[in-house]
């Protein structure tokens, strides 16, 4: 009976963390989106949501960087639980990618673009230590977010969920691409508007599947 309970709980408890990870996209997109359309001078074509860390309200996207953040160290926990024993790269690439979210949050992004309100229009030209370091974060994350994906595919079909699997190696590719070639000017913001949107949709495709098997 002991032993019953023991594994009931040990399911309920990878539920729960599953769960962490079907919210953690949603909560971080509406919140920010929110920001988005509440704060003056913020522009969805030109700004990425970290910006809205400054002026007054910034105090919004720090906490949900962090809030987020831990919530994706929690799903990362259980998707290593059900995807285990061939899912440690998947569990550590997501633990670093939610612990780069809260750095993100400790540093700052520099103001750019006319936002917040006063600040000169068109791309900085310098960047301060904080700006670079939340920079670092964030590249950080989106490395560890599209490795996740890759990653995630083998250990999935071999649990016969080949939609699942190729649906994780699509995000990963599309995370990395996203990102990193929205260093080029003529993609600019929406890649990683992209990448993030992908991204956060895929963790929460995955959590939720997991979480039934659960």
């Amino acid at each position: 009976m002991a032993s019953g309970d023991s594994a009931g709980g040990g399911v309920t408890g990878t539920g729960h963390l599953l769960g962490c990870g079907v919210v953690a996209g949603p909560l971080y997109l509406a919140v920010g989106i929110a920001q988005g359309l509440l704060r003056d001078g913020f522009d969805f074509a030109r700004h990425p949501l970290s910006v809205l860390a400054n002026g007054p309200g910034g105090w919004v996207q720090t906490a949900n960087f962090v809030i987020s953040g831990a919530l994706v160290v929690a799903a990362a926990i259980g998707i290593g639980r059900l995807l285990r024993p061939k899912a440690r790269g998947v569990t550590w690439c997501l633990v670093a990618y939610g612990l780069a979210m809260i750095a993100g949050a400790m540093f700052r992004a520099d103001p750019v673009d006319g936002f917040p309100p006063g600040t000169p229009l068109g791309p900085p030209t310098t960047i301060s230590p904080t700006g670079l370091a939340h920079f670092a974060a964030g590249g950080l994350a989106f490395l560890c977010l599209g490795l996740s994906g890759l990653l995630a595919a083998r250990p999935l079909a071999r649990r016969n969920e080949p939609a699942l699997a190729r649906l994780s190696l699509f995000s990963g590719i599309a995370v990395l691409l996203g990102f990193f070639g929205g260093m080029a000017p003529a993609v600019g913001v929406l890649g990683i508007w992209f990448a993030v949107v992908v991204g956060w949709a895929w963790l929460t495709a995955v959590s939720l599947r997991l979480q039934r098997l659960a």
